[in-house]
């Protein structure tokens, strides 16, 4: 199991208006924009924009980060072998898989395995 990108996750209330200062201050357009049941998301580097009313934004709030594995798995069987909690199961979404976990220090971590044709377009590899 490898990881393969982490993003820092940030939460706003408008993606229009969050994205102009992640542009500006990594010189990129978002690599990726969607709609997840009611937010809005956009990944500009090493960033994640959750957006939407509070409301919305608080069901995903209990995850610090989200970090793309490249087996989720093997992810499974190592947290669940260090303690974590699997809080929401494997999962498939809009870009492959996820699950959220509680690791034993109390740490959320939302986990995405990728499709592959995301990977290779985003990551570059093979």
């Amino acid at each position: 199991m490898t990881i393969l990108k982490t993003y820092a996750r940030l939460w706003a209330d408008d993606l229009d208006r969050a994205l102009p200062l992640l542009e500006q201050l990594t010189g990129e357009q978002p690599h990726l924009r969607m709609t997840f049941e009611s937010v809005g998301l956009a990944a500009v580097r090493d960033f994640l924009v959750i957006a939407g009313p509070a409301e919305e934004r608080e069901k995903y709030s209990h995850a610090s980060a989200t970090v793309v594995v490249d087996d989720l798995d093997a992810l499974q069987t190592i947290l669940e072998s260090a303690g974590a909690t699997i809080t929401s199961p494997a999962t498939d979404g809009p870009t492959g898989r996820f699950l959220y976990a509680r690791h034993v220090d109390g740490a959320g971590v939302e986990y995405v395995e990728w499709k592959p044709e995301l990977v290779r377009r985003l990551l570059r590899l093979p």
